[in-house]
């Protein structure tokens, strides 16, 4: 299930694999054998990539829940089994280099621990604190903040992700206004207001719901649905990013729930602050 998330939200296998740590070839056999126990096809498959059958669309939302599921046991079970763990909900590039330098910083400090990581999709900011299913998240703001403590680590400048052919995306820069007749993606039904307002430019727009960021670039390319992106993260060749000049920044965040007194977590934050400090 883990395998079949990932290839459906990255819609694309070599993507999927490097994400998972894994080469291609076992991945693709593993998805071979789950449409097989299945009894239909879950992907159809071309050469820039997959995309989801109405099958394989009604299998995503049932293993997001399973594995949702799987991982809060896991963590019960450990916490009374009395094991010193730290699961990280991640949002975003795990390839940041900011990233990159706090898991360095944390396993020489913390060699014994078990260290876990959950990647999530865009509809929960928060990766699942308010469910319990990590204790601490690398995210971006904003979003609903009440009863967590929220730390700033970094901001980044945010730019429109426009097709190559776009006659917007020959510009240096736009203004918000500049897109105001465009369809934006929205997120399902349920999703932090606040966060989707941001990603929205500010008012309520109208244009297909995503989940995760692959969804949302393909939604740029296919239907010319216009995407807001933290600008210097690597775009496929027929997308790009046009800084938007009015934007709030966008603001990379470590958060935990406030009540939360686990001291894995205070060093989490104080090496967190001190990796994309650099």
């Amino acid at each position: 299930m883990r395998y079949f998330v990932a290839v459906a939200e990255e819609l694309h296998f070599g993507r999927a694999a490097t994400r998972l740590h894994m080469s291609q070839p076992p991945l693709s056999r593993a998805i071979k054998q789950l449409e097989a126990d299945v009894g239909a096809l879950l992907f159809t498959r071309s050469p820039v990539g997959v995309t989801l059958t109405p099958v394989g669309t009604v299998l995503l939302d049932e293993a997001r829940a399973l594995l949702d599921h799987a991982d809060s046991v896991r963590a019960r079970v450990s916490a009374a089994a009395g094991v010193a763990t730290i699961t990280v909900g991640i949002l975003g590039d795990g390839t940041d280099p900011g990233m990159t330098r706090l898991a360095a910083a944390y396993r020489r400090r913390h060699p014994g621990i078990d260290i876990r990581i959950r990647d999530t999709d865009l509809t929960d900011p928060t990766c699942g604190l308010r469910a319990g299913l990590v204790d601490v998240a690398l995210t971006r703001a904003p979003f609903d903040e009440t009863a967590l403590t929220v730390r700033a680590l970094r901001t980044d400048p945010v730019g429109a992700v426009l097709r190559a052919d776009d006659p917007l995306a020959r510009r240096d820069r736009l203004r918000l206004v500049d897109l105001s007749d465009r369809r934006w993606f929205q997120f399902p039904a349920g999703t932090d207001p606040i966060w989707q307002s941001y990603w929205n430019g500010g008012r309520p727009r109208a244009g297909p719901a995503v989940r995760a960021v692959q969804e949302c670039l393909q939604a740029v390319l296919w239907s010319g649905t216009v995407g807001l992106a933290p600008l210097g993260h690597d775009l496929p060749a027929e997308l790009v990013a046009v800084p938007l000049i009015d934007m709030a920044p966008s603001r990379v965040v470590a958060a935990w729930n406030e009540s939360d007194t686990n001291p894995l977590i205070r060093s989490f934050i104080e090496l967190a602050i001190a990796a994309y400090r650099h």
